[in-house]
């Protein structure tokens, strides 16, 4: 007797009506959607109600190691799958049966069955079985599963509709995957070109790793994108982290010396984790967040600026070798795009010190000469005039061009050093001090130099020079009416017993509480 219902023919082969209507229903629908995941579902959904099954699987290959990296059901409800727990190995039972199986398998009763190895705890019992590889390309890309027909047990109609499916299914699938593969490598190449765009106009290094961090993390799918660099003490430090929750207790968190990923993110080699709260590699403290890992490096040129790191959450997907292999580029990309940034900025530094040097010497080369050339045209004048009005108006001109050229040279001398760097020179620290005072007094207080005092003014006397301007600069501002401050540094003063000595004058146009016009601070000491 057999199982064959009417019309079904007993070679397994196609269907016969009435059935065939709906094997290309399921055919037609199979083919339908290219999203990946979705034409999975819809698969196992089709073969589930084509056969009348109560419970449906399709099981997702690891083509590195054979096991179930990804399971689609139909028939259980999200309690019941929880209540199963870990997916199947797919190397034992009857799941691994089908890995080597040339077309479907069938069983009637799964207890009695030698090549099933049972039921896990919370697995809702299952007698019949009739499951099919799906094949992609001539590889095993997963597997069909079926359990528990109404009728009672599948026929061999039922394997013959399976095995039409599963091919189309293996079409349909690899439609699918060079579809999402083709959408996936254009988002990771339009994210790595705007991260470019982005380091290219001028950020600075935090904001230009946090976009790289928080780009990285999107594409990926990640719950984290962190970058570490390393430490002082030759471990690995997180600098920039992004994430979708909290961020809180990331940033900050290192990699001590002597752990084991650590040598391997020092030389610039990427590390792939399974589950970092298990991996016996990671021995950070919020490893216990996070699932499946990429930790990627960012070197460009020999040059290792640091690690990116995408975390998962525990239970999350796997990645695969595609999304190491794109991740791993754009890494490449963004380590190049912030190596150019640098360079870039560096550049435009150099064009704005170049520019100052500039500067600095048209009004050393004309300027200043030119004061001094007029100077001495007055001084001679002066001196013809003789005394009497004219001659102390003359010499008054003589002054303020003497100052005036003080002045310049001054200017001179501050554009002359780097913008972003602490001056290494005392006349530079002076300079420092009255630039600083500045942004508080809401004027430049004028400064005049007389002497070598680079040469002569030690650092003991420095500092206490510079001390003692930062105090008089402080009770001028404290003044009312100050408008204007004189502060003049001369190191060709000359003491009693014969010794040198460097003079402080800080003179301003304020009042004290009183009225009474303000004294000028004055401090000496010998060089």
């Amino acid at each position: 007797m057999t199982d064959q219902p009417p019309g079904g023919p007993p070679d397994g082969g196609l269907p016969r009506s009435p059935l065939l209507p709906r094997l290309l229903e399921a055919v037609l629908s199979v083919g339908s959607d290219l999203e990946l995941r979705a034409t999975l579902q819809q698969i196992i959904d089709t073969a589930t109600a084509l056969t009348d099954a109560r419970y449906g699987a399709l099981g997702v290959l690891d083509p590195g190691r054979g096991t179930i990296r990804e399971l689609y059901v139909c028939g259980m409800t999200e309690a019941e799958q929880a209540a199963v727990g870990y997916f199947p190995d797919g190397h034992t039972g009857m799941l691994g049966a089908l890995v080597d199986a040339p077309g479907p398998l069938r069983s009637d009763d799964l207890a009695a069955d030698p090549r099933a190895t049972g039921m896990p705890p919370g697995h809702p019992p299952m007698r019949s079985f009739l499951g099919a590889p799906i094949r992609v390309h001539h590889e095993v890309f997963g597997n069909i599963y079926l359990a528990e027909k109404h009728t009672g047990h599948f026929t061999e109609t039922d394997a013959g509709l399976l095995k039409v499916l599963s091919a189309q299914a293996g079409i349909a699938i690899g439609n699918a995957r060079l579809y999402e593969s083709a959408r996936q490598r254009e988002r990771w190449i339009e994210g790595a070109a705007a991260v470019t765009n982005t380091l290219l106009t001028g950020e600075n290094l935090s904001d230009a790793l946090t976009t790289v961090a928080e780009r990285a993390r999107i594409l990926s799918d990640a719950s984290a994108g962190v970058i570490l660099q390393p430490t002082d003490e030759g471990g690995m430090e997180i600098v920039v982290a992004s994430t979708r929750e909290d961020p809180a207790g990331l940033v900050g968190t290192a990699i001590a010396p002597g752990s084991p990923v650590l040598v391997q993110l020092l030389g610039g080699e990427a590390v792939f984790i399974e589950d970092s709260a298990t991996d016996p590699r990671m021995t950070t403290p919020v490893r216990s967040r996070f699932g499946p890992s990429m930790m990627l490096p960012l070197q460009s040129g020999g040059r290792l600026i640091g690690t990116l790191a995408l975390p998962r959450r525990r239970g999350a997907r796997p990645y695969t070798d595609v999304d190491r292999l794109l991740a791993a580029q754009f890494a490449s990309q963004a380590a190049l795009a912030l190596v150019l940034a640098d360079a870039q900025q560096d550049r435009e530094r150099l064009a704005v010190y170049e520019d100052r040097d500039r500067i600095a010497r048209d009004l050393h080369d004309l300027v200043v000469q030119r004061l001094f050339a007029t100077e001495m045209m007055l001084e001679s004048t002066r001196r013809r005039a003789g005394g009497g009005e004219t001659g102390e108006l003359l010499g008054t001109a003589v002054d303020e061009l003497d100052s005036t050229i003080q002045e310049v040279r001054t200017a001179i001398f501050a554009l002359q050093q780097p913008p972003a760097e602490a001056p290494a020179t005392f006349r530079g620290r002076v300079l420092r001090e009255t630039g600083g005072a500045a942004a508080v007094l809401g004027f430049q207080p004028s400064v005049r130099f007389a002497g070598a005092v680079d040469a002569l003014v030690s650092e003991p006397v420095g500092g206490r020079l510079l001390a003692a301007l930062r105090g008089a600069l402080a009770a001028a501002h404290r003044r009312t009416g100050v408008s204007a401050i004189e502060v003049e540094v001369d190191a060709t003063v000359t003491l009693p017993d014969g010794r040198g000595a460097v003079r402080l004058t800080v003179a301003d146009d304020g009042h004290e509480p009183d009225g009474s016009r303000a004294d000028t601070v004055v401090w000496e000491a010998p060089l």
